[in-house]
Formats: structure tokens, C-alpha cells, sequence
């Protein structure tokens, strides 16, 4: 299952998008998903580990059908008073999703996946309940800011403490020894996480500026093969007795010898 937030711990991420800086690297991190996502009105999306609710958020009024999932009662209380009813939220892990084959059009996993302790499992049952693509966002363990958050992790326990930080490398292997050779497409952002303006963001959100390796945050786009849970059916065997007479010609033509 991974790591489980606790109420104490879904007050304090809730609250980290109202500081000003957070904010920021939050909206370039979400435009770089809606980017990767190419969503249109009537799909099915899957939020793997919505958490407070904060990635799904940008995706209402969009006449998109919205899922989210998180192990923790307590995130999934904060995500129902910001969406509502207008997002069908469940209680479960990453690894073992209560929904149907293909069941999605896109699923997404936004800085959750450090948090599962089976990421490739995580990733292929996202990949099972999505039929076009898989859309994934975590922190890159070779941005400036992380290694210092990783080292902050090491030094005093909090939740960088239970944080698996994830290279472009490395979810790439991951990817391709579950799904083979598939379709791979990436870029990062906040490439200066402590500078804002206009200037700033339109740098950020360069094509050519995104490809860079020390981007804080990864954006990845998977397009599965189809996959399909074989479930054993039961073998019905029909006894038959052979003390039985058989019916047919044979005996119509003894009946016709004893005539």
C-alpha cells in the first residue's frame, strides 16, 4: 500500500498550496500534465493517489467524467470538501484498483507514486484500467531542490522521509521491462522553483527549456498496450453413466434384428 497520510499530515499538504511559491510550481507543474493529458469532453479519468484533491481540481467544468482514489480516510475527507460530489472518491491502494479492465481513458498519478511501496505494480494496474494513456508526475531525484529535500529527509524525519524521488532513467527502465517497447514521451518544469514572474513562466514553459534533466518535476505520458485480468473459470464436467443403454442407430438396429 505505501505510505499513508494521517490527519495531522493532510492539514499540512493541504495547506502548503497557499504559499505563494508553492503555488507556482504548482501551476506549472499542473499545466505540464493538462499538456501531457490532452483531455476531451466525455473522457473517463482516473486520479491515482488524489490526496487532498488538488490535481483534480483544474480538471472540473472540463465535462470529463473524474475518479479519485487515496488510502487515506483522512486526504479523501479534505478532497470531499473541495470537490463535492462532483468526483466519485474510493478508499485503496494503487496496487490494487477496484475497477474494471480498460475501464478509464486516462489515468494519472500526480507526485503519488513516491509514495507506493510497489511502484512498478502501481504502474501496471494504472496501465490495466487505462485504454489510452497513462499520464505520470513525480519528483526528479536529480533536481537541485530534491537533493536538498532528500537530504532533509535523511537528517529530520517528516515526509520527505518516506519520499521515493524517481529520475527520467529510471521510470523509463521501470516502464518498459512491465510494458515493452512502448511509446514514451516526457519533459520537466520548475527549472527555478524559487523564481516567479511572467518572464519566468513563459522560460518554463518553453518546449526546448522542458527537456532539461533537472527540472524539479517530471511529466510522463505512457500509451499502454491493452491489458486484460484472466479470471479462471470453473471446468463443468457432465457425468455420464455407462450402464446406460445409448440411443441411436445402434439400437434401432438391434430392435429390428429381434423383429
Amino acid at each position: 500500500m505505501g505510505y499513508v497520510f494521517d490527519f495531522q499530515e493532510a492539514a499540512q499538504y493541504d495547506a502548503w498550496f497557499s504559499q505563494p511559491g508553492n503555488r507556482h510550481c504548482f501551476d506549472l507543474e499542473i499545466k505540464l500534465i493538462l499538456d501531457l493529458m490532452d483531455l476531451r469532453s466525455g473522457q473517463r479519468v482516473l486520479d491515482i493517489g488524489c490526496g487532498t484533491g488538488m490535481s483534480l481540481m483544474p480538471l472540473l467544468d472540463r465535462g470529463l467524467s473524474l475518479t479519485g482514489v487515496d488510502p487515506s480516510s483522512y486526504m479523501l475527507d479534505v478532497a470531499h470538501q473541495h470537490l463535492g460530489s462532483r468526483v466519485d472518491l474510493h478508499q485503496c491502494s494503487a496496487e490494487d484498483l477496484p475497477f474494471e479492465d480498460n475501464a478509464f481513458e486516462t489515468a494519472l498519478f500526480f507526485t503519488s507514486l513516491e509514495f507506493t511501496d510497489r511502484p512498478a505494480k502501481a504502474i501496471e494496474e494504472a496501465c490495466r484500467v487505462a485504454r489510452e494513456r497513462v499520464v505520470i508526475g513525480v519528483l526528479n531525484r536529480h533536481a537541485p531542490v530534491n537533493v536538498c529535500r532528500r537530504c532533509k529527509g535523511f537528517l529530520f524525519p517528516g515526509i520527505y522521509s518516506n519520499t521515493r524521488f524517481f529520475s527520467i532513467w529510471e521510470l523509463k527502465k521501470m516502464l518498459f521491462s512491465i510494458l515493452g517497447d512502448v511509446p514514451v514521451h516526457w519533459r520537466t518544469t520548475a527549472q527555478f522553483p524559487f523564481v516567479r514572474g511572467q518572464i519566468v513562466s513563459a522560460v518554463e514553459n518553453n518546449r526546448w527549456v522542458q527537456k532539461s534533466i533537472f527540472g524539479t518535476f517530471i511529466g510522463m505520458r505512457i500509451k499502454p498496450v491493452p491489458k486484460f485480468r484472466i479470471r479462471p473459470l470453473p471446468l463443468k464436467l457432465k457425468k455420464h453413466n455407462i450402464q446406460n443403454r445409448a440411443t441411436g442407430l445402434a439400437t434401432s438396429s438391434r430392435a429390428r434384428a429381434r423383429d
